[in-house]
């Protein structure tokens, strides 16, 4: 694509992304469907309609009544042929990884243009060794949303990145520094009890990386249950629904949110059909929940909630019923497993805009049950039983996007410290609580590298790990009443109460 040489670019006239639709132009009488964008010598042949809908630049052009809209080639001068090319592959589908060149261009060419899918995807592709390319090309361009996520990428690595972090100006390090990292969070299960009973086990927790111990952020409302239910986060507040009673299954009809800005709860609508044993997970802004059981019925149907509004609707029903889905999100798209007993894995893809599963890979292995799945980069994390149902091990199996391929995962991450229940992702690092320790791993190529071990989190039954970014005034607070007294649980009590009665 060097300048000089003249190039016919047909390869995306076309795309998979939405249904495409002529545009009318005024006063033209005529429907045009494609449109010739010529860089110095090198032309592009594009989809009309697709750069209407992604790109505000041309949006704005074709909408504007100008002669230049009305014509069947249009020049431009900036940004560079290759920022461009890398946009149009984003704008058909793909999710390309990039190198620091194109990195650079691609910046340039969203901000020039205003294309805020290439945006995301470029938020989508951070990682330890651009983001601090990311972050810096974004300050200069005035990119404000890449500029933004690659600084809390950075936070979050900050102790891994410290010393590279020098290289950049002084006040893109104060910013940095100014912002507040991830917190791990943990939540065990707790059925609801009444204030005479008050069980100080109800807790959320967070782990307190500098002492190597969890400590309690917030207790649980006393009407609330985690027993079997559907626990996430969705813009920093934490979300709880259904759960039971207790062993007759009688679901919890309200929806339980906690705000750590604020350190409060409040309450919520529940989904129009109850349901424990279910799946919580955030979707472009929205929660899903999945599946689950209803009067020891397992269900396919798939309800969403959009916050603003306090309403939920039913969404595609599940291929099939099932309950507990392991689910994760990479690339800013939703997956789940569905287990076949006894040996197969299936990974389905959750199409939001046309609100549909669609099945993306079949993992076959021996007694392939899998305990929880997780998502880095491009890459979907399996994780699941050892031989003969033996839930003291830990296999993993990784399953690249990009390329379609499925690699089984060296060692086995066990062990003697029990099974690996739970894991989240934070930066380049993954994160994992069971029982006996809290482990984090370094997240290589072609395994997972043990970076450091911490207490385990001493809760029976399940649990849920996610991220929080925990207020500067509440990380002073739960400094200062963390007065070292251990409660039976062997957690430091370390928050007020703010509970719903």
């Amino acid at each position: 694509m060097a300048g000089g040489n003249l190039m016919e670019t047909s390869s995306y006239a076309g795309s998979e992304i939405g249904v495409r639709k002529p545009l009318y132009q005024p006063n033209m009488g005529i429907t045009k469907t494609i449109v010739k964008v010529r860089f110095g010598e090198s032309v592009f042949t594009v989809d009309r309609s697709l750069l209407e809908q992604y790109c505000e630049y041309f949006r704005a052009l074709f909408q504007s009544g100008m002669k230049e809209c009305m014509e069947d080639e249009i020049c431009l001068q900036v940004p560079s042929v290759h920022g461009f090319l890398v946009a149009l592959r984003v704008i058909h589908g793909e999710r390309p990884m990039l190198s620091a060149d194109e990195i650079v261009d691609a910046i340039q060419c969203a901000v020039f243009l205003q294309i805020d899918l290439l945006t995301e995807h470029l938020i989508d592709v951070i990682n330890s060794d651009n983001c601090l390319l990311m972050y810096h090309t974004a300050a200069t361009f005035g990119l404000l949303k890449l500029f933004k996520s690659a600084a809390l990428f950075i936070r979050d690595m900050y102790v891994d990145l410290k010393v590279d972090v020098k290289c950049l100006p002084e006040d893109l390090i104060e910013h940095i520094e100014s912002l507040v990292p991830s917190s791990y969070i943990t939540v065990g299960t707790h059925s609801p009890t009444i204030k005479l009973l008050q069980d100080f086990m109800r807790t959320v927790c967070y782990l307190d990386e500098d002492e190597k111990d969890w400590k309690v952020l917030a207790h649980l409302p006393l009407n609330a249950s985690t027993t079997m239910a559907g626990v996430t986060v969705l813009d920093n507040k934490l979300y709880i629904v259904g759960g039971v009673y207790d062993i007759s299954n009688k679901v919890v009809d309200t929806g339980f949110c906690y705000d750590v800005s604020t350190d409060t709860w409040s309450t919520f609508s529940s989904p129009q059909q109850l349901r424990y044993n279910c799946t919580l997970v955030d979707h472009v802004g929205d929660l899903y929940i999945i599946g689950g059981e209803y009067e020891k019925t397992v269900m396919s149907s798939v309800e969403k909630y959009k916050v603003s509004s306090d309403t939920w609707s039913f969404a595609a029903h599940l291929p099939r019923p099932a309950s507990a889905i392991a689910c994760a999100k990479a690339m800013r798209r939703l997956f789940i497993c569905l287990w076949r007993p006894k040996d197969a894995t299936e990974i389905y893809e959750y199409v939001a805009n046309r609100d549909e599963w669609v099945l993306t890979t079949t993992l076959v292995r021996h007694q392939s049950y899998g305990h929880c799945m997780v998502a880095h980069r491009d890459n979907l994390y399996v994780m699941r039983n050892g031989p003969s149902d033996d839930f003291l091990r830990c296999v993993m199996d990784c399953y690249n996007l990009t390329s379609g391929q499925w690699t089984a995962m060296p060692g086995q991450y066990e062990n003697s410290k029990g099974a690996l229940f739970t894991a989240v992702v934070r930066g380049d690092s993954v994160f994992t609580v069971n029982r006996r320790a809290t482990v984090e791993y370094a997240i290589e190529d072609n395994k997972w590298r043990t970076k450091k071990q911490m207490t385990g989190f001493p809760r029976i039954g399940s649990m849920w790990t996610f991220l929080l970014r925990l207020p500067k005034q509440s990380r002073e607070l739960l400094q200062k009443k963390d007065n070292g007294v251990e409660i039976s649980s062997g957690l430091s009590s370390s928050a007020s109460v703010h509970c719903v009665d």
